[in-house]
């Protein structure tokens, strides 16, 4: 794909492409903590500035570990986020997610278009179909071990995460809330941990498959950083219904955006 006249302009070093980088970068840390599917602004901006598919698709994956390690913390220290059942939770992920960055070497890219937008609707109607399970989950089930029906669920989310990174927060908190019981607010601490977890994983893929700009990534990181610090702070500060109401306006506009109804 060839690149946007702006960055042909303008040396890919410069202050005005590293500026451009960093603000994208807080964007996504901001959206990815708050409920997902921020991952897509790097992806279409990488694909802007003229990399092929599989650098887009690999390359965020460095600011998605430095967002979700520091959104960890934050959630960690506020006692929002339960470690012990995270790292559970987490293992059937992250096998999935080895998987699904092995396949994303074959990434049929209108396909993949399509059913991200199918897989956001059918999100949405989750979210808005009783409410008040999304913020009070089902007392009870926090505790309890881990399912068959978990370990699948988590295994095949992982398979899509691993794949491609786009929308996977969405699904984390679906299943956190729906299956795994969790109010909002400690789903989403869980789903920016799992993804944490599993995330390094999936880079290394990318990266023994040279499919990772490295410096380019890392620049955009400075925002992934300072975004999960900031809307970690949000997310517990203004609690789950604030949650809730992000997450429909997210999955609406990726609705909207793979379906071509809006250009970016």
């Amino acid at each position: 794909m060839e690149a946007l006249p702006f960055f042909q302009q303008h040396d890919l070093y410069s202050w005005e492409v590293i500026s451009v980088l960093i603000g994208a970068g807080l964007l996504v840390g901001i959206i990815n903590t708050l409920a997902g599917n921020g991952t897509v602004i790097t992806y279409t901006l990488f694909l802007l500035m003229g990399f092929d598919t599989y650098i887009a698709n690999g390359t965020p994956r460095l600011g998605v570990v430095m967002q979700t390690l520091a959104s960890s913390l934050v959630f960690f220290r506020k006692k929002v986020l339960k470690v012990r059942k995270g790292f559970l939770l987490s293992i059937p992920v992250v096998a999935g997610s080895l998987g699904g960055a092995q396949i994303a070497a074959s990434l049929n890219e209108t396909l993949l278009h399509y059913t991200i937008a199918a897989l956001m609707l059918v999100m949405m109607c989750f979210v808005l179909y009783k409410p008040s399970r999304w913020l009070k989950g089902k007392e009870g089930r926090q505790t309890e071990k881990l399912s068959i029906k978990e370990i699948i669920i988590y295994f095949l989310i992982g398979i899509y995460g691993g794949f491609i990174h786009i929308g996977v927060g969405i699904l984390l908190l679906a299943a956190l809330v729906l299956v795994s019981g969790y109010d909002l607010l400690h789903a989403n601490a869980l789903k920016v941990f799992i993804v944490f977890a599993y995330s390094p994983f999936a880079l290394a893929v990318f990266m023994l498959n040279s499919q990772v700009n490295y410096s380019i990534g890392l620049i955009s990181s400075i925002g992934n950083l300072l975004g999960g610090i900031i809307a970690s702070y949000i997310a517990v500060s203004w609690g789950a219904r604030f949650l809730q109401w992000v997450l429909v306006i997210v999955i609406l506009f990726s609705a909207a955006r793979s379906f071509g109804l809006i250009g970016f």
